[in-house]
């Protein structure tokens, strides 16, 4: 259904940060990185495994701690006492914590990975999760069976931004092509992801963002549940990410679906019509009301 309310993804993929005071004791950043200080007021910092506040939390910096940053990873956008900011940063024990709560210089940070590239297409294996699924010689599939019902950008929809596909409970939800997993979110206006959602919240409920080669990003709202894939994670076309379901603005079981150009960061400016997009990378979908 809807965009997410609160995580119109900035995204630069993988955004990493590296932390020398969880033994409490400064770092000083060597040449190829760049110092901060934890600026957070009378709290803590929470300090993660990945780059989102769903990940599991494995430490806690007080303000005004130094660290040294090794390079950023796009996660989660949160709003924090220093900027708003959907970029992590990874710390040489190789955790992170968000950048929205960090004070630092102007030096360029870089990119987590071999200069944030996605890995290209991965050949389609004939057993295991992504096995039967066509991938198209272009390297894309379909992310749900079906055809989508409500459409890219409608008359009376002109801020959808993707396409639904109806859909049953707990039907497999797979990537559209091989790419990289840079965002696992639960976004819903009140109560939780693991519920129904309705058209009285907001938010996309569970969704994640998959980033492939040539600056494509792919979108896909409203699962049923966590997502069984992790950021940071490669993943081939046709490999499974979760499962459907009506997680937040939703009135009931089906797949929202975006693709994004020209991005990370996924951005209405940078939607364009899923079904056009696939049809130009080999994959049959016939009909968009």
């Amino acid at each position: 259904m809807g965009r997410p309310r609160h995580l119109a993804i900035t995204a630069l993929a993988g955004l990493g940060v590296m932390l020398g005071t969880l033994v409490g004791t400064p770092t000083v950043a060597s040449a190829a990185n760049v110092s901060g200080t934890v600026k957070t007021g009378a709290g803590s910092l929470n300090v993660r495994k990945g780059p989102s506040t769903v990940t599991s939390r494995v430490g806690r910096l007080p303000s005004k701690s130094r660290i040294t940053i090794v390079c950023q990873q796009v996660g989660q956008k949160v709003f924090g006492s220093v900027r708003t900011t959907n970029l992590w940063d990874r710390m040489p024990n190789g955790t992170y914590i968000a950048d929205a709560y960090v004070v630092r210089g102007s030096a360029k940070l870089t990119r987590c990975g071999v200069s944030g590239q996605v890995s290209p297409v991965v050949t389609r294996p004939t057993t295991g999760p992504t096995a039967d699924v066509p991938v198209s010689k272009a390297g894309w599939t379909a992310p749900i069976p079906g055809l989508p019902g409500s459409g890219f950008r409608t008359k009376d929809r002109p801020g959808h931004d993707g396409v639904d596909f109806p859909a049953k409970k707990n039907t497999p939800v797979r990537a559209a092509a091989a790419g990289e997993v840079i965002g696992v979110y639960c976004n819903v206006s009140k109560g939780t992801c693991d519920q129904d959602g309705s058209l009285k919240i907001s938010g996309c409920g569970w969704y994640i963002e998959v980033e492939h080669a040539a600056s494509v990003v792919t979108r896909y709202c409203h699962l049923i549940r966590k997502p069984i894939v992790v950021v940071g994670q490669r993943v081939s076309a046709g490999q499974i990410l979760g499962y459907s379901g009506t997680s937040g603005n939703s009135s009931g079981p089906h797949l929202h679906f975006e693709v994004h150009t020209n991005a990370p960061p996924a951005m209405h400016s940078n939607a364009v019509s899923p079904v056009a997009f696939l049809k130009a990378k080999g994959v049959s979908i016939t009909k968009e009301n």
